[in-house]
């Protein structure tokens, strides 16, 4: 089978605009990605900066210059992916230009070839003459149309082609431009990273402090992974008292490890299930500073931790409010008259420790995004932080991949 050249130039310009359009669309979620990096850099600097400078705070302030390193270099490398982005745009962009700027001269020298043959064959077989040469009047005019036509179409298609040229040069242009913008960029946050070899070495200054009195600060910690355990059995049996009841309920086996679900229930649960990765966030503003599962402690690494669940810093004053549409379970108090809210989701569980206050009393339906309470304010360190599990029946499940961008 024979193929016509220009259907295959047509081809590869659509490829083309296609995979340019593919990277533009990228990189603008890398821009986005970079801008919100940049928010939040802000948002947990200031907030961050609220802390205390006391001996009882030395590794809280050593956590909070971790965290602002880390956005830090997280900023510098989301720029680095942008820059690369655009590189390929501007490349794919000038491929097209060069195929379109080929084809353009290709056609001026058709279009030369035939102004020229027109001019030597004119004194012979001029228009008219070809024109008077038809043998009837229906001919004749197919050939006037013809002629005018096929001119016109030659023109059309240079025009056309020549504004394609200008317009993709133009798009070259403006993406070297802010190619140009995002390398200045990066190397103004490039030169962050002297700011950041500062915060390291005030890490290093408090890490040393923290270090001659190793023994002590792993003495609390080891105190606050004892009664996070505690707290958690407290949820964990709760739980579980919930799964033995709600089996009783309906004539099964109270051993059972899963909640005997109404059609109701089930229907909330599949609810529930459906928004996996789209969930609200438990507050209206912060970020995550401790994530979900076993890992070494941010500062004393020589001990681990198992977090059941992630704690989110937020502002002071903050709110918890429900994920999901529910029922409130338990309301469990904690030390230091703390609360903790259990709320069912069908078969799931989400609970927000660390409250001060709360609003909702048990067998509470509430609905998404309703607030529950208070989040209780460290008065030594200024923190103010939430302290999220999610679990299926009595599984923990990493809240990251059920909350939205976690």
């Amino acid at each position: 089978m024979h193929f016509n050249p220009k259907y295959l130039l047509f081809i590869f310009i659509v490829f083309i605009s296609v995979q340019t359009s593919a990277q533009k669309s990228k990189r603008q979620k890398l821009e986005a990605r970079r801008v919100q990096l940049q928010k939040d850099k802000i948002y947990i600097n200031a907030l961050l900066s609220n802390a205390k400078r006391k001996e009882n705070n030395l590794v809280n302030e050593l956590k909070d210059i971790k965290d602002k390193i880390n956005i830090s270099e997280d900023i510098i490398g989301a720029i680095t992916n942008e820059t690369k982005e655009l590189g390929n745009e501007i490349y794919l962009n000038q491929l097209e230009i060069n195929k379109n700027k080929r084809a353009l001269e290709s056609l001026k020298k058709e279009y030369a070839k035939m102004i020229y043959k027109s001019y030597k064959s004119k004194s012979q077989n001029s228009r008219m003459m070809f024109l008077l040469s038809s043998e009837n009047f229906l001919q004749a005019f197919k050939r006037f149309q013809y002629m005018k036509q096929y001119n016109a179409y030659r023109k059309k298609q240079g025009v056309e082609i020549q504004e394609k040229t200008m317009e993709l040069q133009t798009l070259t242009d403006s993406l070297k431009i802010k190619k140009n913008l995002k390398q200045a960029l990066l190397s103004d946050k490039k030169q962050e990273q002297s700011v950041i070899e500062k915060e390291k070495k005030t890490q290093e200054g408090l890490l040393s402090q923290v270090k001659q009195k190793e023994n002590k600060y792993k003495r609390q910690i080891r105190g606050f992974i004892k009664e996070e355990k505690r707290i958690n059995a407290q949820i964990d049996k709760l739980i579980r008292d919930a799964i033995a009841a709600s089996n009783k309920k309906a004539g099964k086996s109270s051993s059972s490890a899963t909640f005997a679900l109404t059609p109701k229930a089930k229907e909330l649960a599949a609810k529930f299930e459906l928004n996996k990765g789209k969930l609200d966030w438990p507050v209206e503003r912060g970020f995550v500073s401790t994530f979900y599962g076993k890992q070494p402690h941010p500062v004393v690494k020589s001990l681990t931790i198992q977090s059941n669940g992630v704690r989110i810093t937020t502002n002071k004053g903050s709110k918890a409010r429900a994920i999901f549409s529910g029922t409130v379970l338990a309301i469990q108090i904690m030390t230091g008259n703390k609360k903790a809210v259990l709320i069912q989701h069908g078969n799931y569980i989400t609970v927000y420790k660390n409250l001060e206050n709360v609003i909702v009393k048990k067998g509470d339906n509430v609905k998404i995004k309703q607030i529950i309470g208070t989040i209780f304010t460290d008065k030594i360190t200024g923190k103010t932080i939430l302290d999220f599990v999610l679990s299926k029946n009595a599984t923990t499940q990493n809240p990251a991949n059920w909350i939205y961008r976690m």
